[in-house]
């Protein structure tokens, strides 16, 4: 469905952006991984999963808080691709704190990292998504985006602006082959998560499994996670002909997590 394509997904070495940028190569786009951690095992994975479209893949280790070093990036996939057709922005980083206590530096580079990036990447790809009248920009934003926690203060006032510049990028476009949608998820299983999940087990003295139900207990009525290849089904989707008119859209896959 998207041989020609080609994907830039941000934040995309592990977990939910890996899974995504797997599943674009494997309806065959190219793709172009940014990220920290193991790139090499990354870039292997994406070439695995769109072997049989012969799909190109490329990193840049673009770090997301430097604006200079995320326009050298945009330049590169344009220099190499020919340009950026299908942008997903999922880099980001968490912290967790009351107000009071929040670290300034913190703050800063949790908003740089989860919201600035994206309006950099944003700015740069659509002139060229727009001279060819199509494009499709997708937002990892979070359940935070719509609905707050304790102690995340930094995460959800960015992941609330995800959805903000989402719906006005969707608006701006709204009468081209551009669309820009932001996918909302609830608790993912990733590397991360399950540290956390580990972590709980530990302390606590209890199972594995009991742990995790008492992760997901705490917001998550359907008392099981999300998967990164659920989330790159969505944003599939997001870039068929089937999506042509969904714009702006917060698509929460939460478990019924915002719907309490």
């Amino acid at each position: 469905m998207l041989k020609g394509k080609t994907a830039l997904v941000t934040g995309s070495t592990s977990g939910i952006g890996l899974g995504i940028a797997q599943a674009l190569a494997a309806q065959g786009a190219n793709v172009l991984l940014n990220g920290f951690g193991d790139a090499q095992g990354a870039q292997a994975q994406v070439a695995a999963a769109g072997q049989a479209h012969g799909i190109a893949v490329d990193y840049h280790g673009a770090d997301m808080s430097r604006p200079d070093e995320i326009e050298a990036m945009m330049t590169f996939g344009a220099q190499r691709f020919g340009r950026i057709d299908i942008l997903v922005n999922n880099a980001g980083i968490q912290h967790v704190a009351k107000v009071e206590d929040f670290p300034v530096d913190k703050w800063d580079a949790i908003l740089a990292i989860n919201l600035s990036s994206a309006f950099h990447t944003t700015r740069l790809a659509l002139p060229a998504m727009q001279a060819a009248n199509w494009g499709r920009i997708i937002n990892v934003a979070s359940v935070h985006g719509l609905v707050a926690s304790a102690q995340k203060s930094a995460y959800v006032a960015a992941k609330h602006g995800i959805v903000g510049l989402t719906k006005v990028t969707a608006l701006e476009n709204a009468t081209t082959g551009v669309t820009c949608n932001a996918i909302c998820p609830g608790w993912v299983l990733t590397p991360l998560v399950q540290k956390q999940v580990d972590a709980k087990a530990q302390a606590q003295g209890i199972s594995i499994d009991d742990a995790t139900r008492q992760l997901l207990g705490e917001k998550e009525p359907s008392q099981q996670f999300t998967t990164p290849e659920e989330l790159g089904a969505l944003a599939v989707f997001f870039c068929s002909a089937a999506a042509n008119n969904v714009r702006g859209v917060a698509w929460n896959m939460d478990g019924g997590w915002a719907a309490q």
